[in-house]
C-alpha cells in the first residue's frame, strides 16, 4: 500500500477526536495538536499497520443506530434483572457461528457483543468459526445467537464486504 499522509483516514479522524476530548477544549492550540496528531501518528505506524480497510457509510450509520438502541435497551433489561428477584435470571453460553471473513468485521462483531449490557463476548474460535458469548440471561441460546448474527453480523457483512454474496473486497 502506498504511504500517504491520509492512508488512515478512521484512524486519523480517531485520533484527533481522541485529543480533543482528553483536552476538553477547542482552543485553536489543540485543534492544531489533534490534527498534528491524526496526521503523523498513523504515517509513523505505516509499515505496523493493516491497510484501511473499505468501508460503507450508510450502513455503519444504521449499525451504529442499533447497537446504541440495543444498549438503552439492554440496560433498562440488566437494571431490572439486578434490582428484581435474583433467582430469574437465567445465565447460558452461547456459541455463535461466524460468517464474517473480514478480521476487523470480527473483532467489531466481539466488541458490540460485550458493550451491550448482559452479554460478553469470551473468545474467538477461529478454527470452529464461532464466538462464545456469556449471556446473563438467555432461555434460547439457538435464538440469541440468530438474534446476534441478524442485528450486528449481517450489516458488518454489508459493511466491510462488498460483494453480492459475503464475497470480500
Amino acid at each position: 500500500m502506498k504511504k500517504t499522509w491520509l492512508s488512515h483516514p478512521w484512524l486519523s479522524a480517531l485520533l484527533a477526536l481522541s485529543w480533543l476530548l482528553l483536552t476538553h477544549s477547542l482552543a485553536p492550540v489543540h485543534l492544531l495538536s489533534a490534527a498534528l496528531i491524526g496526521l503523523i501518528v498513523p504515517r509513523l505506524l505505516h509499515e505496523a499497520l493493516p491497510p484501511a480497510p473499505r468501508i460503507r457509510a450508510i450502513p455503519a450509520l444504521r449499525l451504529m443506530g442499533v447497537v446504541l438502541w440495543d444498549i438503552v435497551l439492554s440496560n433498562i433489561t440488566v437494571a431490572r434483572l439486578v434490582l428484581g428477584r435474583m433467582d430469574r435470571p437465567q445465565p447460558a453460553w452461547v456459541p455463535v457461528p461466524l460468517d464474517l471473513q473480514h478480521p476487523t468485521a470480527i473483532a467489531l462483531f466481539a466488541s458490540i457483543i460485550t458493550t451491550t449490557p448482559g452479554t460478553v463476548s469470551c473468545t474467538v474460535d477461529e478454527q470452529g468459526r464461532r464466538i462464545w458469548v456469556h449471556a446473563l440471561d438467555c432461555s434460547d441460546p439457538t435464538q440469541a445467537a440468530a438474534d446476534m448474527k441478524a442485528r450486528y453480523e449481517a450489516p458488518l457483512r454489508d459493511i466491510f464486504e462488498a460483494g453480492p454474496r459475503g464475497e470480500t473486497a
